[in-house]
């Protein structure tokens, strides 16, 4: 094989003519320094490789000649030499590094942006391992570099450099080769960011290191050639933003503005660069503060979807993160950080999380809905946590005002009130604007030439920004029920509409009056429901949701007490840690489970039930929403704990005057019935609202295959079953003048 030729680049080229000569971009330097290279591989191929052209010949490559074998015997590891360059060469390659060298520093002083020149300086990269770099770059741009490796490398199969390659070529002696191992360490520069891959085919992973290819990552040949895309293997979970918000874009109160502006002030001039957790409902200002903060700093934000880092990847690809962040000066944004902590042992340990971003130069905003503690020491930022508290409701009323004014294309109907919608939905500013922009586009679609939203319309977009996890731990209860329907002593129904009142109207006692600072715990509202089964517990909660406006969640106590310690606590938790941001009634059924009186602690199993009681009532006063709890036994009920209900309202059992009500409005008004239906008899019989329910249901599905027409030997059969679901032995005695109709 022919030796390669001298390069036919004229040396002339890098003789500057009068005046300053610079690159006008960076592919111009990469030519530059691929000439330099070039020279190099010339030089080592006319005095290493002549040596051996004894032993070049047409399968060169392909099989190991014994005169390649006594060569190699003949020259022992500490005296050979693999790079015998001549002074006139080095002299040369000398000359053009220094000019190469000249004309990177004039570009530099004119602005120019030299990405080799820049990725060098990103990652501290020495002289040699950008000539690394090169050499394993070269094939990325001409294909002939394949040929080149594989002929210099004795091996037509080895197209890519080897390590061993590199050596040689930038190394003089053994001492230089081994000492530039570290070069390909696993943490020295090249391999820590991914700037170059080091390839081995040996699946039994047996090779030396220097028998490993060199592969330079696709997304630093990317950058090298001017791309500012973000890396493909990244992309799918995040994204490059310029920050484009201003501080007047915070949906939130001015106090809090003037917080998160000091904050800026104070730490954007010292040294150390600032970790800052950002905690709170979803809507309260986190991203868009953290966009502020680097608008006002001129640097770009890479925001990522922390969920990645729940993998068996996650520290690899946490390193292609930072790795993004670092190539495009961009600070970072992870959303969603509390996802990773949630689990008792997270994919990704902590410390080494912390440590990997404590290695990023730049500011690290982390985004979540819960609180946290960082106990990992750090060594280059300042830890910084910040709660986003949800408005108060002085400020909500506020911010639907001013968010509502601020769009004059929405035109609202007489009975919409910015009170009752800050009243009854504990939301964040930007889950106020997300509500309104849901309402307009439902009246929209309602009626697209005179587009007017009604409260239904702003009830509707205030539940659809609420939080619908609850429906996996409840059920969720859709009721259609009027007061009408209801009966119950007059007292006792004043009571509900008491407690619909009190929704109406907590901003106004709470805040306004000034009745939340006598409160030590929290403004929710604390319901008993006591009464037999069926006499309506159920059916006055849904009437109360549909009332106030609010979604209502069934969940049964009896389900969720647990055998097994600390079990109901856990269960609890997650029911009111949802609830905090549903903005929906929950309604506890068969409380009886966890709410007898509270034993005397004879062994621990009483003393852990104690437990589980005491944790429910904490959870309920914390909460600020309102709690209903249904009971069938109201004597087994603790005083202690009566004492601390807001409403204690008992569901009696039916008499006769109140069943005969239930009876003649049981049936819908659609409902074929006979005109003869003896209402005061069926009156006679002692059962409750929900038994009568069951019997008018029962009757209709008789008469659907009978007559179609729903009378009362329907009805007295529908009786008679439901005795005996009841487990009642009924006689045809009991049915008076119907006693024949009983079959």
């Amino acid at each position: 094989m022919k030796m390669i030729p001298k390069s036919k680049k004229k040396s002339g080229t890098f003789l500057p003519p009068e005046g300053v000569i610079i690159y006008d971009n960076s592919i111009e330097c990469l030519l530059d320094e691929f000439h330099r290279i070039d020279l190099m591989i010339h030089s080592y191929i006319n005095n290493f490789m002549g040596d051996q052209q004894e032993f070049i010949d047409e399968l060169r490559g392909l099989y190991v000649s014994e005169g390649e074998v006594n060569t190699i015997l003949q020259n022992p590891l500490g005296e050979f030499k693999s790079n015998p360059i001549s002074d006139s060469e080095q002299e040369h390659i000398d000359t053009i590094t220094r000019e190469i060298n000249q004309k990177k520093k004039n570009s530099i002083k004119k602005g120019k942006e030299l990405r080799l020149h820049l990725l060098a300086d990103l990652f501290n990269l020495k002289s040699f391992e950008i000539d690394i770099l090169l050499i394993a770059l070269a094939p990325e741009f001409d294909l002939r570099y394949e040929k080149l490796y594989s002929y210099l490398q004795n091996d037509v199969t080895k197209k890519l450099p080897q390590v061993d390659l590199a050596m040689h070529l930038l190394f003089t002696s053994i001492e230089e080769r081994i000492k530039g191992r570290e070069y390909f360490s696993p943490e020295a520069p090249l391999i820590k960011n991914r700037i170059i891959h080091l390839l081995n085919n040996d699946q039994g992973g047996t090779s030396s290191l220097v028998s490993n290819f060199m592969k330079v990552d696709e997304r630093i040949v990317n950058f090298l050639t001017g791309s500012n895309e973000v890396d493909p293997g990244i992309r799918n979970f995040s994204k490059m933003i310029e920050p484009k918000s201003y501080n007047k874009d915070i949906i939130s109160g001015e106090q809090a503005k003037n917080r998160l502006t000091e904050l800026l002030t104070l730490h954007s001039q010292l040294d150390d660069p600032l970790i800052l957790y950002f905690h709170g409902a979803y809507g309260a200002g986190k991203k868009t503060t953290s966009e502020v903060f680097c608008r006002e700093l001129g640097i770009p934000l890479l925001i990522v979807d922390s969920h990645v880092l729940n993998s068996e990847k996650s520290v690899e690809t946490l390193t292609l993160i930072i790795r993004e962040a670092v190539l495009q000066n961009a600070y970072l944004y992870f959303e969603g950080f509390d996802s990773i902590f949630k689990d008792e042992e997270p994919v990704i340990p902590f410390n080494i999380l912390f440590n990997k971003l404590d290695n990023f130069h730049g500011w690290i905003f982390l985004s979540g809905e819960d609180s946290w503690k960082q106990r990992t020491i750090l060594k280059n930022h300042r830890f910084i946590d910040y709660t986003f508290s949800l408005p108060d409701f002085a400020l909500r009323k506020q911010l639907w005002g001013v968010l509502l004014d601020c769009d004059q294309h929405i035109s609202m109907n007489d009975d919409v009130d910015c009170e009752t919608l800050a009243n009854k939905f504990n939301f964040s500013g930007g889950q106020i604007k997300d509500a309104i922009n849901t309402a307009s586009n439902i009246a929209m679609i309602k009626n697209p030439v005179e587009c007017t939203i009604s409260l239904s319309d702003f009830y509707q977009g205030c539940k659809a920004q609420s939080n619908q996890n609850l429906e996996t731990l409840a059920k969720k209860i859709e009721s259609f029920h009027s007061w009408d329907d209801l009966v119950l002593p007059e007292d006792n129904t004043d009571q509900l509409k008491e407690v619909s009142g009190n929704v109406k109207y907590k901003g106004t006692v709470y805040y306004d009056w000034g009745f939340d600072r006598k409160l030590s715990l929290g403004n929710g509202l604390n319901i008993l429901f006591s009464g037999p089964s069926g006499t309506g517990k159920t059916m006055a909660a849904g009437i109360i949701s549909g009332e106030v406006g609010l979604d209502l969640y069934k969940i049964d106590l009896s389900s969720i007490v647990s055998k097994y310690i600390g079990e109901t606590e856990k269960n609890l938790k997650k029911i009111f840690k949802e609830a905090e941001t549903s903005n929906a009634i929950l309604f506890f059924d068969e409380a009886d489970a966890l709410f007898g009186k509270r034993s005397e602690v004879k062994d621990s199993h009483d003393r852990y039930a104690n437990i589980e009681t005491n944790y429910l009532l904490q959870k309920m006063e914390e909460h600020n929403g309102i709690v209903i709890l249904a009971t069938n036994f109201k004597k087994n009920m603790d005083d202690a704990f009566l004492r601390r209900l807001h409403f204690n309202i008992e569901f009696p059992f039916p008499d006769v005057k109140q069943r005969e009500q239930i009876w003649k409005q049981i049936f819908p008004e659609e409902t074929p019935i006979e005109n003869g239906v003896d209402y005061k008899f069926l009156a006679s019989f002692k059962i409750t609202g929900g038994n009568i329910r069951n019997i008018a249901l029962n009757a209709a599905f008789l008469a659907a295959g009978d007559s179609h027409i729903i009378a009362m030997e329907h009805i007295i059969r529908a009786i008679k079953r439901e005795f005996q679901k009841m487990g009642k032995l009924c006689t045809q005695g009991e049915f008076g003048k119907y006693h024949a109709l009983v079959k």
